[in-house]
């Protein structure tokens, strides 16, 4: 079986170059090969692999910058996705794709439910709704994953920033009314491998269904408390005196403004996933053990 990956040097398609090794041949493409903002050049590239499955991990993710450039997010998260989909059905793939919580507007304190409504609140989570209706618009077999938070050991995220700056600063602001679950992008690549296996199965046995799943890890904590756990687990790792921070202050979002809004809600339900894939998703805390871990390996 072939497995063709998009944005396999990103976090997530990173993680899911190693997790769907067991599953087939997988022909992991950068940029390079396959540009999401070239839409045009995509149907090409999956004629010649012709896969049985495609895991799009591309997408931009620049969430400020993206207020300013609209244009070229939905090129990236509505057409190309679009455009991978009608492909994969031509060649008769399943498609997962990846998509994430800013569809919502964040109100109110429950979890959202694949089906609750959605009002993005910024350019980039509009271009990400766009680009779930251009993969159900195109039909064919597809699985979309709304993620949130994500962060891993390698490239640019929150859990990178926190270190740097704990490292060089006695005091830090960190927002503390958004909510949500820090997820690792080992954790999505690890389930992703597991429901395609799974939907393979079904697709077998003709009772696949094309559908929108949440996954993120379980629990919840606001900004500040993941910046608090991740520098709690660093002194525990490398010691006391590995960070010169000394204070880590809880702040309103009105103390904080971006050029983009951010949903203030962030919690998803994950019920749907757990109950088609009889996944467990561990706490988000394990998550954050196991990425600082792999941080302090690489830094030794």
């Amino acid at each position: 079986m072939k497995i063709l990956l998009t944005g396999a040097t990103g976090q997530i398609g990173w993680e899911l170059a190693r997790s769907l090794q067991p599953l087939g041949a997988v022909v992991a493409c950068g940029r390079g090969r396959a540009d999401l903002a070239a839409p045009a050049t995509l149907a090409a590239l999956v004629e010649s692999v012709r896969p049985q499955v495609i895991v799009n991990a591309a997408a931009y993710t620049a969430v400020d910058r993206a207020e300013q450039e609209p244009a070229l997010a939905d090129t990236i998260n509505r057409e190309a996705p679009g455009a991978l989909a009608a492909a994969a059905r031509r060649v008769g793939a399943l498609l997962v794709h990846y998509s994430t919580d800013y569809v919502f507007d964040g109100g109110g304190d429950a979890p959202r439910r694949e089906d609750a409504r959605v009002a993005p609140v910024n350019a980039y989570g509009r271009s990400k709704l766009a680009g779930e209706r251009a993969i159900a618009n195109a039909g064919g077999d597809w699985l979309v994953l709304r993620t949130s938070w994500v962060y891993a050991s390698r490239g640019s995220n929150f859990v990178k920033t926190m270190l740097w700056l704990g490292a060089e600063r006695e005091s830090l602001r960190v927002v503390a009314d958004q909510v949500g679950a820090p997820t690792s992008a080992r954790l999505i690549a690890d389930v992703t491998a597991h429901i395609v296996r799974h939907a393979l199965a079904e697709r077998a046995q003709h009772r696949f269904a094309s559908e929108i799943l949440h996954l993120c890890a379980a629990g919840e904590t606001s900004w500040h408390g993941f910046a608090q756990e991740i520098f709690d687990g660093w002194r525990t790792l490398a010691g006391a005196d590995s960070l010169k921070l000394r204070e880590l202050l809880p702040i309103p979002s009105s103390e904080y403004p971006t050029p983009a809004a951010r949903p203030p809600n962030s919690r998803l339900d994950c019920s749907r996933l757990r109950q088609r894939f009889g996944i467990h998703l561990p706490d988000w805390r394990e998550g954050v053990r196991m990425v600082l871990e792999e941080i302090a390996e690489r830094a030794m």
